[in-house]
């Protein structure tokens, strides 16, 4: 069997257990002696050692190995854990990231054996008791080949003489000792601690065809494959080969604790067999009826289970008598699109039958009632999708406690990260992408925000300076926040650079609010650091930033105070595919612009809009804002007359207001939101395309870009 097939569920969880131990290993360093932690350690360094094996990933399993046999020792208190250590282990991280990266990249581990590690992982296995350290292995295998030698005397060990034959297998193995052929019988017998038995036994069985055909298992092949069996297996082997080369391959398998075998005579065990059939028969029953206690797992009866599958199960058995089930679901993010897409085109659907029903005449009230059945299912379909895509944020931001961690020591600074409303949730899509904004806006904080420690004293300041990353939801978007208690921005060192590189004039500089000049940041390529550093820089400007958040339908702003530090605010949409939208016309043309973006629409008199430094302004309530004629911007005649009222849609990003004035509403609607491709990439105010019920198209319009 090819384990290839089997890459992105081992990549996937090969993921999740390095977040989970960079999460672990920073809490071990807080609290050395956490038994609880120090066990969830060894298990994802024995899983991820076990999926690497199996996987034949041999540099990854040997890294892991001597992380394991590190924490095993910790258990058992012959290791304290102390700092150095800590470091250690968070540089095998990075080596198993290195791995995971090249696997990804080219389903291959890479070249580098990273010995230097291993070496430090046993200096530290080394220094606590060489003695034992040495001796240990030796010891293990003489228990285990005594072990083998009694198992072989005990007829009890020998299960395959339980096996029952069906009449194809009987004639198999009679054709077989025909042609002078050896039939062998084998139980083998797998580790208690180990978790991925499924694996091991497929192994097994790879190992056990490289020398011999497998007539027949028990339990079935397919049992085995769903992890329906204890801790053995049995197996009948047809071979041309000696019984020491086929328990030898088996036995060369890891977490494989015995394997027991002997000649297979078929005249014997067909004799046995009828005469034993009624009591096997009962047993059958008796186990059948114990299944749901002993199963550890339960998987749907179409799933196909994989080696990797099973990695997040521990070795303790249920105490009640119903079945684990995993409750989660692994799902393709591309199953997922086109399930999206199918919703998508539903909803059109949805609009077409709307739009029908509306121009018949003589509409009666059932074809209505249809409509809000369709328009019922619709939503609650798209909600349903919606709720599958969504994930927490959680995934991106657990690797930043350790970044933090690790600047802090390269910046030699003092500082923490706080960090709230992980469980937030955003489209998957949004979130595959935000996790390199977000880094450089820590990086950011981190080089540039917070002052050194002396610095801090001077000014009155903890010496270790906080950064924090929070994230909730307001209404249809997701706002994260990365704030710090550092220097903040210093707008006249911006407007110098500024000045120094030609982006704005002296006399320009004069008149810039301090919010502009904060904005200016945003250029390509500007930055105010002296030094370029591989911290917050590394070639990479906040203009990267900014289009990325863009690129996301979302926004970003900054807020400064010199002295006591900066918050950078990202507001994203929850989700980039389906969304409300208000219907507008300009001149003969339709426009959607997102409900998410407005806030109130107005009907203002002509006599009410007044010349503020040559641009249109109302008065609204206090604020001043500022007005958009749409059909000049989008260049299309509009058909009001210049004396009637104005209809402005009034839309807000951050702190700013701004009124787009349009002809006429149509209404609300719930809409698809269609790319406009590639050739059509230049028209920043244009967001997107959507297809209306009569299948006219409708440009949507980005109110951020307007603003």
């Amino acid at each position: 069997m090819d384990v290839s097939q089997y890459l992105e569920i081992f990549l996937d969880e090969t993921n999740e257990h390095l977040q989970n131990l960079n999460t672990q290993i920073l809490s071990l360093e807080q609290e050395p002696d956490n038994m609880d932690t120090i066990n969830e350690i060894f298990r994802a360094a024995h899983s991820l050692k076990g999926m690497a094996g199996t996987m034949g990933y041999k540099r990854m399993q040997n890294l892991t190995h001597d992380m394991e046999n590190v924490f095993s020792e910790v258990r058992n208190g012959n290791i304290k854990v102390k700092a150095n250590m800590i470091d250690i282990l968070f540089q095998c991280l990075d080596a198993l990231e290195e791995y995971n990266t090249n696997i990804r990249e080219s389903a291959d581990e890479g070249t580098n054996d990273n010995e230097p590690l291993i070496k430090q992982l046993n200096d530290i296995l080394n220094g606590t008791d060489t003695e034992t350290a040495n001796t240990e292995a030796p010891v293990t295998e003489t228990k285990e080949e005594t072990k083998e030698e009694t198992s072989g005397a005990d007829n009890g060990a020998k299960k395959w003489l339980d096996i029952k034959l069906g009449e194809s297998e009987t004639n198999v193995l009679n054709e077989a000792q025909k042609q002078g052929k050896k039939i062998y019988g084998m139980t083998v017998k797998v580790q208690e601690s180990c978790i991925l038995k499924a694996a091991r036994a497929f192994l097994v069985f790879k190992a056990i065809e490289e020398n011999g055909e497998i007539i027949v298992s028990s339990p079935s092949a397919q049992d085995i494959e769903d992890e329906k069996f204890d801790l053995d297996f049995s197996l009948i082997v047809i071979s041309d080969g000696s019984l020491d080369e086929i328990v030898k391959a088996a036995k060369g398998v890891s977490e494989i604790e015995e394997v027991v075998g002997d000649v297979y005579s078929v005249d014997k065990i067909a004799v046995k067999e009828v005469k034993e059939a009624p009591v096997k028969e009962e047993a059958v029953k008796t186990e059948v009826a114990t299944a749901p206690v002993t199963e550890q797992t339960v998987a749907a009866p179409t799933a196909e289970r994989t080696p990797a599958a099973s990695a997040g199960k521990t070795d303790k058995k249920p105490v009640s008598g119903k079945p684990v089930v995993n409750r989660t679901v692994r799902v393709d993010i591309e199953k997922l699109d086109t399930l999206m897409n199918l919703v998508s085109e539903l909803i059109i659907a949805k609009n077409s039958l709307v739009s029908a029903s509306g121009t018949e005449s003589n509409a009666n009230s059932e074809v209505h009632e249809q409509i809000e059945y369709l328009e019922s299912v619709t939503t609650s379909l798209h909600e349903s999708v919606m709720k599958v895509r969504m994930v927490p944020i959680e995934s991106v931001v657990t690797k930043f406690p350790r970044m933090i961690r690790d600047l802090s020591k390269k910046l030699n600074k003092k500082m923490e990260l706080y960090m709230s409303g992980e469980e937030t949730e955003l489209d998957r899509t949004v979130v595959d992408e935000i996790g390199d904004p977000l880094m450089h806006l820590l990086r950011n904080s981190a080089d540039h925000g917070l002052e050194s420690a002396e610095v801090r004293k001077e000014r009155g300041k903890p010496e270790v300076g906080s950064i924090f990353l929070d994230a909730y939801q307001d209404g249809n978007n997701v706002v994260i926040e990365v704030r710090d208690d550092g220097n903040g921005i210093d707008t006249e060192a911006v407007k110098n650079k500024a000045i120094d590189r030609g982006v704005i004039t002296p006399e320009q500089a004069e008149i810039m609010s301090e919010k502009e000049i904060i904005d200016l940041l945003f250029n390509a390529g500007f930055s105010t650091a002296k030094v370029v550093s591989d911290v917050s820089g590394r070639g990479v400007g906040l203009d990267v930033v900014k289009s990325k958040i863009e690129a996301l339908s979302g926004e970003v702003e900054v807020k400064s105070k010199l002295g006591e530090g900066s918050t950078w605010i990202i507001r994203l949409p929850l989700t980039l595919a389906i969304i409300q939208a208000l219907m507008v016309d300009i001149g003969n043309e339709k426009y959607a612009i997102s409900l998410g973006s407005i806030q109130t629409i107005e009907d203002i008199p002509v006599s009410d809009v007044k010349l503020v430094q040559n641009k249109e302004v109302i008065h609204l309530r206090g604020s001043v804002i500022p007005l958009i004629r749409l059909n000049e911007i989008l260049d299309i005649p509009s058909k009001k007359d210049p004396q009637d009222n104005l209809i402005v849609v009034i839309v807000k990003k951050g702190d700013k207001l701004a009124g787009l004035v349009i002809d006429e509403l149509i209404g609300q609607q719930e809409i698809v939101i269609k790319s406009m491709g590639k050739y059509i990439n230049k028209c920043k105010i244009i967001s997107g395309a959507t297809i209306l019920g009569d299948g006219e198209v409708a440009l949507i319009l980005d109110a951020n870009a307007l603003i």
